[in-house]
């Protein structure tokens, strides 16, 4: 795998050295000792899946708050999106900042976000499917979010925003107050 740091502080792009022949294609998705040697504490716990329809699906932003913080690392299995996370850390030297990259399930990238980060994604293709592992359990009393249009935080969406869920599409706009 290769390891590269993302603009907001503690997370990663992770790009897989797969191994292609005339059969296909084989790639680690998660190495405990990789994470490791690169300074990342990251233990699944849990495994998550969505599917969306439509292209322009938003889904997110989410975090899960103390006493459940959860580390996430993302891929697109098929398809395509725009991975954002928002630094939401007190104290962090990229708090308020969001950060976003393309995940395809051609490339096989992945996005490792650091609890306390809210994270969510933009399908850039009908049909997509996404595939993640949490470091926590879900807990429903935890779960936190920020709007995907929440003008204090300003993230470029690369489409309109298109299906949203009444969940995130009711979350308070922050604001400028940025944190848990």
């Amino acid at each position: 795998m290769h390891f590269r740091r993302a603009l907001i502080s503690d997370a990663w792009l992770i790009d897989p050295s797969p191994h292609e022949d005339d059969r296909g294609r084989f790639l680690r998705a998660w190495c405990r000792e990789e994470f490791a040697s690169q300074g990342i504490d990251f233990t699944p716990l849990q495994a998550n899946m969505g599917r969306s329809a439509s292209a322009g699906t938003v889904r997110g932003l989410h975090y899960q708050a103390d006493p459940h913080p959860e580390a996430k690392l993302i891929r697109c299995t098929r398809g395509a999106i725009f991975d954002v996370v928002v630094d939401l850390r007190p104290g962090s030297p990229t708090l308020g900042r969001w950060f976003g990259a393309e995940l395809t399930a051609d490339n096989a990238r992945m996005v490792y976000v650091p609890p306390l980060c809210a994270h969510g994604y933009q399908t850039l293709t009908d049909d997509t499917e996404i595939y993640y592992l949490t470091s926590a359990v879900f807990a429903p009393g935890s779960v936190r979010g920020v709007r995907p249009d929440d003008p204090s935080v300003g993230i470029e969406w690369p489409r309109h925003i298109g299906a949203l869920s009444d969940q995130d599409r009711s979350w308070p706009l922050r604001g400028g107050a940025i944190g848990p």
